[in-house]
């Protein structure tokens, strides 16, 4: 599993990322985290509002950090 976290460093990016990787853990996951950083690359990916999250190529969440209970479905 490929999760892209994408987003230029703010808060809420790194948010993001701290959730997934807690919810990976609780769980006893495993996936390739992936920070997407670069605006252009953000842009050519179709995201328009930072924080995103997309797995194995699929946007999933975009605009918000999402919480533990969203990326726990996510990972259903």
């Amino acid at each position: 599993m490929k999760i892209e976290v994408f987003g230029p460093g703010c808060p809420k990016c790194h948010t993001a990322e701290k959730v997934i990787r807690e919810v990976l853990a609780e769980l006893g996951k495993d996936a390739e985290i992936v920070k997407v950083t670069d605006i252009q690359k953000i842009v050519e990916r179709g995201v328009m509002w930072t924080p995103a999250v997309m797995i194995d190529g699929k946007k999933v969440c975009e605009g918000k950090a999402p919480t533990a209970a969203m990326v726990r479905e996510w990972l259903k």
